[in-house]
């Protein structure tokens, strides 16, 4: 049965099941819980130190509908997508996650965070300013002394990522890596954002149906439709590598 719960796309050890067993692991064994999209997937070959991050994920669970898709059809298989904005409402419905001081949220800015924490109060959900953090802009190598002094002071059981995709991944290596004890790190990137209205709302159908990309380049089509036009990329490595980690590639310049 453990074995049929996940399987290896692209060299990534994926979790197969429900977003309640993925919960439940991470409650009970805690480690880093990483939730890679199609746009970041595909930058396999050359992004290596995300690469490295997703392989030593202790959980990644099935965000991107093109992926489950194309894996599907490749194989006759029927893994489910289980997508980071069904994990968070998942996640959230847990006492200990609620628990005020229980868990600490990283938060991309200012302006998302406010925006956060009146929507996780409006759900009953209060967040100690103490269990707060703004991330700054990461370049290169992550290194975040002061917010590990932070965490080691507030010593949470709970640590929420909300920075994009393609850096939330190091920083929960990051943070994984600076700590003897295992704390659960989500990294659920913009999925508060889909509910709290920082991003475009997704509606749990929508989310069902994998249309949340769709929402997201209507909302903002100048910023989300050339990232998800460029995440096409992503077939052609499942059709080559299938199981096997993509070959590494040289960085393009920007």
């Amino acid at each position: 049965m453990e074995n049929q719960l996940y399987r290896s796309i692209l060299g990534v050890r994926f979790f197969t099941g429900t977003a309640a067993q993925s919960v439940e692991q991470m409650k009970n064994h805690g480690g880093l819980l990483v939730v890679p999209a199609a746009p970041a997937l595909k930058d396999l070959p050359t992004h290596s130190a995300y690469r490295e991050a997703l392989v030593a994920a202790d959980l990644a669970i099935t965000d991107s509908i093109l992926m489950v898709m194309v894996w599907n059809l490749l194989h006759r298989d029927s893994i489910r997508r289980v997508s980071g904005l069904e994990y968070l409402r998942r996640l959230l419905l847990e006492p200990e996650v609620r628990l005020p001081g229980n868990t600490f949220w990283i938060m991309p800015s200012p302006a998302s965070a406010a925006r956060n924490l009146d929507w996780l109060q409006s759900q009953g959900i209060l967040v100690p300013e103490s269990h707060v953090y703004i991330a700054p802009m990461y370049h290169g190598e992550i290194e975040d002394p002061k917010l590990l002094a932070l965490l080691r002071e507030q010593q949470p059981k709970h640590i929420i990522v909300t920075v994009g995709g393609g850096t939330q991944e190091r920083l929960g290596q990051y943070i994984k890596r600076s700590f003897d004890s295992r704390p659960a790190i989500h990294c659920i990137g913009a999925a508060i954002a889909f509910l709290s209205g920082d991003q475009v709302r997704i509606p749990v159908w929508a989310d069902r149906l994998g249309l949340g990309w769709l929402l997201r380049c209507l909302s903002s089509p100048q910023r989300y439709v050339p990232r998800y036009w460029a995440a096409r990329k992503l077939v052609g490595l499942m059709l080559r590598y299938r199981d096997r980690m993509p070959e590494t590639e040289p960085a393009k310049a920007a």
